[in-house]
């Protein structure tokens, strides 16, 4: 009877823990937002926070930007599950900033204004371009947004102690995941329609610390209970895994070799080159990391920027696999299904099992559990804000400003459609989240890799490195790339036809692999060559301009 008393005590005490310090960091945030929108009087103040921000700034807001829900919540959860199979997650994204380094930061930067189709416009027909560049900005942040949501449905559900056949304040516990969906979707409308660009990112660089800080102590606790024993964790993670040796080798959830059925055995391991191909490729194309490209005054700061940025990501990617080994070794496999199938809420349970070690009983538990998930919050309204400000800047400066009213719309009438868009982006993804709770959100994102990879990443290589590229070859990338991806999804055992899919009772899948990037990619490229040679345009000399622009900076705004 105390046990169960205790139990309640320190359940109680984490929720008021939880909902105090989440109610301080929406406090401390909302004010940020507020200040920023005395700041914001112009639409280069809204979309770009006025250029304002150093490298290190920015590379702090774009660790905040990219140290998503997926990397905290979704990767630990994989790890935690799969073992080795999961650190692919977190190879992946880090391997992808060269790629964005290398091909794209500078270039970007000297090259556009606000947006991804500023860049991709320049030697183009306006309203073709942009229209495509809005529609496929507006996709890959829907299916990015999904992924946040849901890591905070999962959240709150473990932070009330919401478990199947419980409530809270007369909610069951898919009745408060969507209550959160709904109250995470509305605080993210209002910090980008308020703030805008700078609001945002100052939001973003307050939550890579509370990140990188919440993740380190973590870590240290995890290696402190094995006494800095790398072996002893792995060792206690394999046998509470349930996998034993296999939990610590590659083939557990990709690449899996299945006896006597050598097609099952094939697209397991296609789905693992598939993955790769997606999460190194896609960071280069994903509308809400390019945009933050314009926030810095010069070329060199935009460099630096993504040098921090790789310094931090890197670091917490590698704090990720004492998160994932130390869930699996102190809660275990069977405790994180239990409380989310997809394994979402793993670290947050570590917080509360290194809690009750370190601290001292279930208040213990309750206070290290509080203090990780307002972080884990924090981490997901700084995310679904950057997302939310990348697709309305697009619906607002790309398709309002320059396709409907063809370049003559007021910088004042732009803001005002942005905010618009903001709530209508806003209000879908609500909707979207309520029926993906079943999934991954580490999965989620990759799927969106996999569609900015597939339609932005090809239009924007071939537009600043290819002489002859032209209007047709660009929308055809974009919407060829874009409409493969989502269709191979929308058939694959993602959405239906198995028991973690978004209708798990449906069965129209005939697409075999989870990610689609391994043929949504080349024929992304694909489309954008064939487009190009079929097609008698050019404008050699506006490419010429563009390579100098690109290349010195000389010109840009």
């Amino acid at each position: 009877m105390n046990t169960v008393l205790a139990a309640e005590a320190g359940d109680t005490t984490a929720r008021n823990l939880t909902i105090t310090l989440f109610l301080i960091f929406v406090a401390v945030t909302l004010a940020i937002t507020i200040w920023a929108s005395r700041q914001t009087k112009t639409a280069t103040d809204f979309y770009a926070g006025g250029r304002s921000f150093s490298g290190f700034q920015n590379g702090m807001a774009i660790g905040g930007d990219y140290m998503s829900a997926a990397s905290f919540l979704g990767i630990a959860g994989i790890i935690a599950l799969y073992g080795y199979d999961g650190f692919l997650y977190s190879i992946g994204f880090l391997v992808a900033w060269l790629v964005a380094l290398l091909l794209v930061a500078e270039l970007l930067r000297n090259s556009g204004r606000y947006t991804m189709a500023d860049v991709l416009a320049f030697r183009m027909r306006q309203r073709p371009v942009r229209t495509a560049a809005a529609v496929s900005t507006i996709t890959v942040s829907i299916f990015y947004l999904l992924a946040q949501m849901v890591g905070a449905g999962a959240l709150v559900a473990l932070l009330l102690g919401i478990r199947p056949g419980t409530t809270f304040l007369g909610m069951d516990a898919d009745a408060a995941k969507i209550a959160t969906i709904i109250m995470v979707g509305a605080l993210m409308i209002i910090y980008v329609t308020v703030g805008g660009m700078k609001g945002t990112t100052y939001v973003q660089i307050v939550k890579a610390f509370l990140l990188m800080g919440g993740a380190l102590v973590m870590t240290l606790l995890v290696l402190a209970k094995y006494k800095f024993n790398l072996s002893g964790l792995l060792g206690d993670a394999a046998d509470a895994s349930g996998k034993g040796a296999a939990f610590l080798e590659p083939g557990l959830r990709y690449g899996v070799e299945t006896p006597g059925d050598a097609l099952k055995t094939f697209y397991s391991k296609m789905d693992l080159l598939s993955l790769g191909i997606a999460l190194v490729l896609g960071t280069a194309g994903l509308p809400h990391i390019l945009i933050r490209f314009y926030t810095v005054p010069t070329a060199k700061a935009a460099r630096k920027s993504v040098l921090w940025a790789i310094g931090i990501i890197g670091t917490f990617y590698l704090l990720t696999l004492a998160l994932g080994f130390g869930a699996a070794a102190l809660v275990g496999s069977e405790a994180i299904t239990a409380q989310d199938r997809a394994g979402n809420t793993a670290a947050p349970q570590l917080a509360e099992a290194l809690g009750i070690d370190f601290l001292g009983g279930d208040l213990g538990g309750a206070a290290l559990l509080a203090i990780i998930a307002a972080v884990a919050f924090a981490t997901i309204l700084a995310v679904v804000a950057g997302l939310t400000l990348a697709s309305s800047s697009s619906l607002a400066h790309d398709f309002y400003a320059n396709v409907i009213k063809n370049g003559t719309a007021s910088e004042r009438q732009e803001v005002t459609v942005a905010r618009i868009s903001a709530l209508v982006i806003g209000a879908i993804s609500i909707v979207l989240s309520i029926f993906a709770q079943n999934l991954n959100v580490a999965f989620l994102v990759a799927l969106a890799f996999a569609v900015a990879a597939s339609g932005n990443l090809p239009a924007i290589l071939y537009s600043l490195f290819w002489k002859r590229f032209n209007t047709s070859g660009a929308v055809w990338a974009i919407y060829g790339g874009l409409f493969a991806a989502v269709f191979l999804v929308f058939f694959s055992p993602v959405v239906s036809g198995a028991p973690t899919a978004m209708f798990p009772e449906q069965d129209w899948q005939w697409f075999p692999l989870s990610n689609p990037g391994i043929l949504s990619i080349p024929f992304g490229f694909l489309c954008g060559w064939l487009g190009t040679v079929l097609s008698k345009e050019r404008d050699e000399d506006k490419y010429a301009e563009l390579e100098v622009r690109s290349l010195t900076g000389a010109g840009a705004h």
